[in-house]
């Protein structure tokens, strides 16, 4: 058996009009529907599908570097844009930039609840 690869990630979504826009808004990503519950976008070869069927994980608190579950990790050449694309399109910072061997990262709540990072990697 080959190595299983990582081409999909579900988030769930309590407003999916709300959600969508935000990560088209944020990243441009662009929306394919697969019925009332269900949308998905490819972002860079890996499939993000968002899912009304689907139930968010409890809330980290504030300044926690975690999330609750699994954190999913976008990586940006410029992270004081993407803080500001984030908050300008109604995501909430919940972990404010800090400084990680090789890098940079923050943490962000969307409009459905789910906590997801954005970091940059920092040359020598």
């Amino acid at each position: 058996m080959s190595s299983p690869v990582l081409n999909n990630i579900e988030l769930p979504a309590t407003d999916m009009a709300a959600t969508k826009a935000f990560y088209t808004d944020v990243f441009g990503w662009n929306w394919t529907e697969y019925g009332p519950t269900y949308s998905a976008a490819d972002a860079n070869g890996v499939e993000v599908g968002l899912s009304t069927d689907a139930s968010p994980a409890a809330l980290p608190p504030t300044d926690d570097e975690s999330s609750i579950g699994p954190l999913v990790l976008l990586q940006t050449d410029d992270l004081k844009a993407a803080v500001t694309a984030v908050t300008t399109h109604g995501g909430e910072i919940v972990t404010r930039p800090f400084d990680f061997p090789g890098g940079r990262r923050f943490h962000f709540r969307d409009p459905s609840g789910n906590v997801l990072g954005i970091y940059r990697i920092t040359t020598a």
